[in-house]
């Protein structure tokens, strides 16, 4: 548990961090050479931003937002100065949203999620995410060899093929969704195909529970999670401490309230917003609509960076209540407006056949003035009416949800 990619994994902390945001300054003026960021940022001096404090003070841009900013100004929403022909290749993804590939080694980050994973030069490697149109199997493509492997460029489907390949080729390892592995593996158990040389794999792309986790062991696959996008490739990795997911480096990971840019507290689930430093396509607090926590401590692999606890659900818990959409950032609104309460939760429900919402907040002291107050400020905020229930400090479920739909 002492092998490590490069001496990146295991510098001290603070000097990761100091080198971090000693980059940053420049890749925001890299950035502001956009149109989008030009204007999404704009009064921002990067000279300024060198600190996890002044990166929080930026706004964040939301994924979800990037299929209709794509739209208005195809390709990339006006967020890359270069040119479309100064990238190796160009992809998209549902929404739509396109994404450009450097021309850089090792992309999009992905060869230490794969040295943790087991993978070593020499290896050779069976891909089985897609290589059409969408990022995927260029991804892991271009990890494994930057990492040295020979790639079987198979994509999914097609386990006949598959298994002529893979006794032809003999992989020692996997690349895929830990559902495609299953399928594999069972299909050639069926049909007496020997597969048996796949001794490792790095899954992505579907949830992994630990009973798969524990199944594919059996079988002689000693398989490990990463958790990506096909906007920044890896973000976070599975090591052999099995303690959550490290996060990649020349990446910054925040973790935010959902619906707003600020931190959580240590330890709370948010959304995951991440800057890259890319000067060729940096993303600068991009809000990717997933939640996560931060893990305390340093792993037992001997890497130092952050870890988090891996995929815990998603941040847009947008409901419609009576007709209207209401949203985490409205109920992140009412939190500023009355900071003596800690964590919100408006739980939606029916009664009498009708829609019904109730407001659960934290606070340290309940009056009956101050729950008016809140009441009056849910319906100012959301424009629909609701109760209001002050509960104690720690009463609410440290799962990072805002909007409880209980319909």
């Amino acid at each position: 548990m002492t092998d490590h990619y490069d001496a990146l994994e295991t510098r001290d902390p603070a000097e990761r961090e100091a080198a971090l945001f000693a980059r940053l300054p420049e890749v925001l003026r890299k950035a502001m050479a956009a149109p989008a960021y030009a204007n999404l940022l704009r009064g921002t001096d990067p000279a300024s931003v060198t600190s996890r404090e002044a990166l929080a003070g930026l706004p964040v841009l939301r994924k979800s937002e990037l299929p209709a900013l794509h739209k208005a100004a195809p390709p990339f929403g006006g967020f890359v100065a270069d040119t479309p022909g100064s990238f190796a290749r160009l992809f998209t993804s549902p929404g739509p949203i396109f994404e450009p590939e450097g021309r850089q080694a090792d992309p999009w980050r992905g060869a230490r999620a794969l040295f943790a994973a087991g993978f070593r030069e020499g290896d050779v490697v069976l891909n089985t995410f897609s290589y059409h149109l969408t990022p995927g199997g260029f991804i892991f493509d271009a990890s494994a060899r930057a990492l040295g492997c020979a790639v079987i460029p198979a994509g999914p489907g097609n386990t006949e093929q598959q298994f002529e390949l893979i006794e032809a080729y003999r992989p020692v390892g996997y690349s895929g969704t830990p559902d495609f592995l299953k399928i594999l593996l069972d299909a050639a158990a069926t049909a007496g195909r020997d597969v048996s040389s796949i001794k490792r794999a790095l899954v992505s792309g579907a949830a992994f529970p630990k009973s798969l986790q524990e199944e594919m062991k059996l079988r002689g696959v000693e398989a490990y999670q990463a958790f990506g996008t096909a906007d920044l490739g890896l973000i976070a990795f599975e090591t052999a401490a099995r303690e959550g997911m490290m996060v990649n480096e020349d990446l910054i990971l925040e973790i935010v309230k959902p619906g707003t840019g600020d931190p959580v507290a240590p330890g709370d689930v948010g959304e995951i917003v991440v800057t890259s430093l890319d000067p060729h396509h940096p993303w600068i607090r991009l809000a990717l609509g997933d939640l996560t926590a931060a893990l305390p401590g340093a792993s037992r692999c001997g890497r130092t960076n952050m870890r988090i606890k891996g995929w815990m659900g998603r941040a847009d818990q947008t409901t419609k209540v009576k007709g209207m959409f209401v949203r985490p950032e409205q109920i992140a609104e009412i939190g500023r407006r009355h900071p003596e309460l800690g964590r919100l939760r408006l739980v939606v429900t029916r009664a009498g056949e009708a829609d019904a919402m109730t407001l659960r907040a934290e606070c340290a002291s309940a009056a009956d003035a101050l729950q008016s107050e809140v009441a009056a400020t849910l319906r100012a905020v959301t424009k629909l009416g609701g109760t209001v229930e002050l509960v104690g400090p720690g009463s609410l479920p440290n799962d990072g949800k805002v909007i409880a739909d209980e319909r």
